[in-house]
């Protein structure tokens, strides 16, 4: 867990006039608002909540603005990241290569959908791009109803 206490200290020392920003341990929109409240950062930096779940900056963004969360991302958003993902992956890496770290992302782009291991299962041994992006396609369909936009 990390230890905001020192990041607070330096904040309030009366010799440091710089931008002081916190990280570590922000994984919600509610947990930067009460950081950067308790221990009056100027700005937060989010990593591992990031992984898999690049929405989380606009939802922080959108809270500390409004004081309202947004909606989950969809099925379709999730599909639609992964997809890119995987294009940017590919193009970067190679197909083989490329497929073959994308593995480890779909885990966290489909956190919370349920019954999704046999989709999982398939996306990790597929050696194909074209039919990893047939499964993205048939989990859209086959799970488009949950995480329904409000």
């Amino acid at each position: 867990m990390a230890d905001w206490d020192p990041i607070a200290e330096v904040k309030n020392h009366p010799d440091i006039h710089i931008p002081i920003f916190g990280n570590g341990d922000i994984d919600s929109p509610e947990k930067a608002l009460a950081y950067k409240e308790k221990y009056g950062v100027d700005g937060i930096m989010i990593g591992r909540a990031a992984i898999g779940y690049p929405w989380i900056f606009n939802e922080i963004k959108h809270y500390l603005k409004t004081g309202e969360k947004l909606p989950v991302p969809t099925i379709a958003d999730r599909v639609e990241v992964s997809k890119k993902h995987l294009a940017f992956s590919v193009e970067w890496k190679g197909e083989r290569k490329g497929l073959f770290e994308m593995r480890r992302h779909y885990t966290n782009y489909f956190k919370g959908v349920p019954d999704f291991k046999p989709f999982r299962t398939k996306l990790v041994e597929i050696e194909r791009y074209d039919e990893v992006l047939e499964v993205l396609n048939q989990i859209e369909d086959k799970f488009s109803g949950i995480f329904r936009k409000e």
